[in-house]
């Protein structure tokens, strides 16, 4: 019996093994690291998102926010929820390439950026948007504004 017990934990040991350098070299290769930087060339990791990299280099925020800045909470909680999730869903879709292209924001990441456009243009758009930032049917700031954070898209 006890040799039974030395073999399992021998098999366990050597699948831990194997798990730990499966995922080390796969957070590697995928530059894994750079994703807990603001840096915006992080976001072009993927070929993906080279248009949208392009395109914010050339738009008119490109001196004044980062992506992080527009794409995240500020408040440090929500941040690394937000970073985790999308994180989780950017590796599973490029992993298994199953996401739409060309690439979406999704429903939870749109309120995000409305909500960052609005904390830096809050006071200036005040009268614009009181009382119609929760309604079903509001217009977001992107509605107009579709290129101020990443320019002419496709360029």
């Amino acid at each position: 019996m006890p040799m039974l017990w030395a073999n399992r934990w021998l098999i366990v040991a050597i699948l831990t093994g194997v798990l730990g350098g499966v995922g080390t070299f796969t957070f590697r290769y995928a530059e894994g690291l750079s994703y807990f930087s603001t840096d915006p060339a992080a976001c072009a990791n993927c070929h993906i998102m080279n248009d949208q990299y392009a395109s914010w280099q050339k738009g008119p925020h490109h001196v004044a926010a980062r992506c992080v800045d527009c794409h995240l909470p500020h408040a440090l909680v929500p941040k690394l929820l937000a970073k985790a999730s999308n994180g989780y869903h950017h590796s599973k879709g490029f992993t298994l390439q199953d996401f739409h292209e060309p690439i979406r924001i999704t429903p939870r990441n749109a309120a995000i950026l409305e909500d960052n456009c609005l904390r830096c243009h809050g006071e200036f758009v005040h009268e614009i948007v009181a009382g119609s930032t929760t309604d079903a049917d509001a217009v977001h700031c992107v509605h107009c504004h579709r290129g101020v954070g990443h320019g002419v898209t496709g360029t």
